[in-house]
């Protein structure tokens, strides 16, 4: 469920700054609005992204590294250098894609409770191992920390963002990392509506009209596609920022390049020398996996290049050089899915594409030259445009967000500004068909504005002289239900005794402005009712964990402040 809308003062924790985070599967960005601008604040490193990577070191359990400085000391400890954690939080352990991307990753990764992956970290022979969110709430923290050191007091609040098709157990799990870091998640919103406020603040001062705008987001693990209506609201007095449709893909991405390349390098080096078991040797994958992003980002200015790595296995050298066609035809098949992506979205919004006004180009991985000339040949030859900076622009949208969420604003394009949003997943129950096999049968339809509510009739029950039923609310795109999400039951008794198919029974789906679920059902020859609000599901963390965590969070800082002599952070 899509959980950015409406323009209320709500969801503040207290006073203080409210921050916008942009948590990213290789980098994350942070940015407050400040003096009528989003400013984009800059590490300890001085640079304004951080990579999402968290370190345990080899030589003690409890000393851990995030951002730069985590990246810096993978080659030599890549079992306990965790990286793309993204693309595990609020799966399943035995999810297609969380097994394909095991087999790439030189830590450890195993199936806990509920099918729930654990991160396993290793120490003089012990192992320890992490729920996706703890590593995730690591990245958060040193977010929050670098806000604080620009801002010189503590920031609680903050507006998270998500990719579009983030299902609600992913978004839920955001949550918790966020809690666990010790922040007030006012808000989850979506990626291109983030970087489309950014976008569309920029442009109010010059346009009197509205415009529709298409935002195509290709990051390091995910792509979104979002067409937006932005009205500036001279006639109006607000300015409307209204998403028409969404499409992506929770799997694709600038890792899905390197991955490309990676496995193309793995096969030269075979080929060249024998069927070695290189696989196995996870400082060598380390350093492949590296020179290949290099490479990638090469290929953006230069029609080729060298993946080189000295003594990549057994004293072996690689090399093998790289062209940008070659690199084009290693990845077709991706490309290809955004471009149909793309497609599905103007459909979905029956909009054709001569009525796009503008098509922004958001995430790193819309620097390859491919990606910008298939977008380009697609709209005809419209020029693309790249006057936000991709980025940051996510950040900065998340940091509108929060200024407007805290009131911590006077400036009259946020207080008057309205954003409305959709739900990215359908949103059903289960029933059966003719043939008897249970199915999702859509109460809500992915793409449509939020809050809404909507009255599903015709249920009814299965068996004669059935007294209750068991509904069962699901999220997802098939009409079998073992594909989709089950985001939560509940039963509905006191139904009269009757032939089956004699109850008439309503269910009602209420989504509010949060994207919090309501889901109701009701006998309309009884008059019983039941309910559920889904903004739980079984595998979350309870409140006890959290705040287990968030402790064991909080205390590690303190040490760690301790042993640097740092001053902390004074509140306001």
């Amino acid at each position: 469920m899509a959980a950015s809308s409406g323009n209320g003062k709500q969801g503040g924790g207290g006073g203080g700054p409210a921050v916008g985070i942009d948590l990213g599967t290789t980098y994350s960005c942070v940015a407050v609005w400040r003096h009528n601008r989003g400013e984009v604040i800059a590490n300890d490193q001085g640079n304004r992204l951080t990579p999402s990577c968290v370190a345990f070191a080899d030589y003690d359990d409890d000393e851990r590294f995030v951002g730069d400085a985590a990246v810096n000391q993978a080659a030599l400890n890549p079992s306990n250098t965790i990286f793309e954690v993204k693309r595990l939080i609020g799966r399943r352990f035995s999810d297609e894609s969380v097994q394909q991307d095991i087999k790439l990753w030189p830590f450890k990764v195993v199936a806990g409770r509920e099918d729930k992956p654990m991160i396993v970290e290793r120490h003089e022979g012990k192992e320890k191992q992490f729920m996706p969110e703890e590593i995730s709430s690591m990245v958060l923290a040193k977010m929050r920390e670098t806000a604080e050191v620009y801002l010189g007091k503590t920031v609680k609040n903050a507006v998270i963002t998500v990719p579009v098709y983030f299902n609600n157990a992913q978004r839920q799990a955001t949550i918790d990392a966020g809690a666990i870091a010790g922040l007030n998640v006012m808000r989850i919103i979506n990626e291109p509506t983030a970087a489309a406020l950014a976008y569309g603040l920029e442009q109010m001062p010059v346009s009197n009209k509205g415009r529709m705008v298409l935002v195509f987001d290709l990051g390091g693990g995910t792509f979104d596609v979002s067409l937006l209506n932005i009205d500036p609201g001279v006639n109006t007095d607000m300015g409307l920022f209204e998403v028409k449709a969404t499409a992506g893909d929770t799997h694709l991405g600038g890792a899905d390049f390197d991955n490309e390349l990676v496995n193309y390098s793995l096969r030269e080096f075979k080929r060249k020398h024998g069927s070695m078991d290189i696989e196995s040797n996870q400082k060598a994958l380390r350093r492949l996996r590296t020179a290949c992003e290099r490479a990638k980002r090469m290929l953006s200015s230069m029609a080729q290049t060298t993946i080189e790595v000295d003594s990549l296995h057994q004293g072996i050298d690689f090399r093998v050089t790289i062209t940008r066609s070659r690199f084009e035809e290693l990845n077709k098949d991706l490309f290809g899915k955004c471009m149909v992506a793309m497609e599905n979205c103007l459909r979905d919004a029956k909009v054709d594409k001569g009525s796009v006004d503008d098509v922004v180009l958001v995430g790193g991985s819309t620097r390859i030259p491919k990606v910008q000339k298939m977008l380009s040949e697609f709209f005809d030859g419209k020029e693309l445009c790249r006057s936000i900076n991709p980025d940051e622009a996510v950040a900065c949208g998340a940091a509108i967000q929060a200024s407007v969420l805290c009131g911590g604003t006077d400036d009259k394009r946020l207080v008057d500004m309205l954003l409305r949003d959709v739900t990215p997943l359908s949103l059903g129950i289960e029933t059966e068909n003719d043939s008897m096999s249970c199915i999702m049968s859509v109460v809500i339809p992915r793409n449509t504005a939020i809050p809404t509510k909507k009255v599903a009739e015709g249920f009814t029950t299965r068996y004669d002289n059935q007294i209750s039923v068991t509904c069962k609310v699901y999220e997802g795109e098939s009409a079998s239900i073992k594909d989709n999400n089950l985001l939560g039951e509940f039963d509905l008794c006191g139904i009269l005794q009757a032939p089956r198919g004699v109850p008439r029974l309503d269910v009602t789906f209420d989504i509010d402005a949060n994207g919090v679920l309501n889901v109701s059902a009701e006998d309309k020859d009884t008059g019983q009712k039941n309910s559920i609000t889904i903004s739980n599901r079984s595998g979350r963390l309870n409140k006890e964990e959290i705040e287990r965590m968030a402790l064991e969070a909080e205390r590690y800082k303190m040490n760690r402040i301790k042993q640097l002599q740092i001053e902390p952070v004074q509140g306001n």
